[in-house]
């Protein structure tokens, strides 16, 4: 509606008038009467593009609440949740750490929210609870160096996800400076890796066959100091690009890598 704006911290969403500055309206407030008792978090909100009253917040469990403001003032109850169940056997001590969602963003039209975990981003259409309708691989191939990550703190790390303006594409940040591009339309196998440096170099990386050994990108990761994978993929764990933002109407990212 242009008057009205949220913010969220771990434990609460307030909803914010422009005109009023010294008040808010807390909307959910998922604070237990016992702190001990705190199993989740609020990791991100973000108000629906053109519905004023919906909202959608994403949790350290890996879940998306749907809320809807006319429903009550203190929103305790989603009108719709969005999780994916995880397979039977699958379970490790990483499991919920990597399940945390760290952003959620709306499509601008407003029918599909994008998600980023540790591991994937995933499409879900709002109509529909069953399940992501795509997810896309961005950290698979870090499956085997979780105990590391977890070690080093970067588990924690909480990367950003963006849509392009028409829908077609969406994007997100990984280690060494690189950001990972797909396409989502349903016959799309567009996944383009792209780094954020001065001297940007453009890595097509296939689905899901390997990547070729690139031998530009195992100097560059001896000099840099990181590590190599078998398949030539260097990661450097200290530049991460977490913030990105597609333009809403040009074909243009904008990424904060290292200081720049």
């Amino acid at each position: 509606d242009g008057e009205t704006f949220i913010s969220a911290d771990d434990l609460r969403i307030n909803l914010w008038n422009l005109e009023i500055s010294n008040q808010s309206f807390n909307i959910v407030d998922v604070k237990p009467a016992n702190m001990e008792d705190l199993t989740e978090v609020i990791t991100s909100a973000e108000f629906h593009p053109t519905h004023c009253h919906t909202l959608a917040y994403s949790s350290s469990k890996g879940s998306i609440r749907l809320i809807d403001l006319r429903q009550s003032a203190l929103c305790d109850k989603h009108s719709k949740l969005f999780e994916e169940q995880e397979a039977p056997g699958s379970r490790s001590f990483f499991t919920e750490i990597i399940a945390s969602i760290s952003d959620i963003k709306f499509a601008k039209d407003g029918r599909y929210i994008l998600s980023r975990d540790y591991m994937t981003l995933k499409l879900w259409d709002i109509n529909m609870d069953s399940g992501p309708v795509s997810t896309f691989q961005v950290h698979e191939h870090l499956r085997p160096k979780l105990c590391d990550l977890y070690e080093n703190d970067s588990i924690f790390d909480k990367f950003e996800c963006c849509l392009s303006g028409d829908g077609q594409r969406v994007a997100t940040g990984s280690y060494s400076n690189l950001f990972r591009v797909f396409g989502c339309h349903p016959a799309s196998t567009e996944a383009t890796t792209l780094e954020a440096s001065k001297n940007p170099m453009r890595r097509q990386v296939q689905v899901p066959s390997r990547p070729s050994r690139s031998l530009s990108s195992i100097t560059r990761a001896v000099r840099r100091g990181g590590e190599v994978d078998a398949n030539g993929n260097s990661f450097d764990f200290t530049t991460k690009l977490l913030h990105l933002a597609w333009h809403p109407t040009e074909n243009s990212i904008a990424c904060a890598a290292a200081n720049s």
